[in-house]
């Protein structure tokens, strides 16, 4: 089995061992155990919905438009500001960590999924765009899917405790 080549300095003497794939778990256990990698990750993740519910509140009329441009809902003021509260709450809930960040990740799947399928529907598309709809909806899907492992993951410590 091929392992991981490692190189151990004792006494000034340099010597090569090969480390197991145990080693190279122990080690990535260590690193993925971090506490700040997690609050780092949830960060990425929340962050683009952040800064589109700030952007949505910095041009309001722009967010309008985008409502009406991208899905037809009406009453899109009325939209627009359940896509802001929702953006934002969802990534402050996912950021702050804790026993509601499932809450926050499940609230921006859910939002994920309504947007995906109001604007990106390709198969409704006109030929010239389904190619480019097509591609950000498989994209979706997938962010879909991490916010929804991300879930899983941080209810997954509150279940097992009790």
């Amino acid at each position: 089995m091929l392992g991981v080549l490692t190189l151990k300095i004792h006494r000034g003497l340099v010597s090569m061992s090969q480390a197991g794939p145990t080693d190279v778990q122990s080690v990535a256990e260590r690193i993925l155990g971090a506490r700040w990698l997690e609050a780092a990750a949830r960060f990425a993740v929340a962050v683009p919905f952040l800064t589109s519910g700030v952007a949505k509140i910095l041009d309001f009329e722009g967010s309008i438009a985008e409502v009406r441009g991208l899905t037809g809902l009406e009453p899109a003021a009325l939209v627009a500001v359940l896509v802001i509260l929702t953006q934002l709450g969802g990534s402050v809930l996912l950021i702050a960590g804790g026993r509601f960040a499932w809450i926050g990740a499940l609230a921006l799947a859910g939002f994920t999924t309504i947007a995906t399928l109001s604007a990106h529907a390709f198969w409704l598309k006109p030929k010239a765009e389904q190619f480019l709809h097509r591609n950000i909806f498989f994209e979706h899907v997938s962010i879909v899917g991490g916010l929804v492992l991300l879930a899983i993951l941080t209810l997954k410590p509150a279940r097992t405790q009790d």
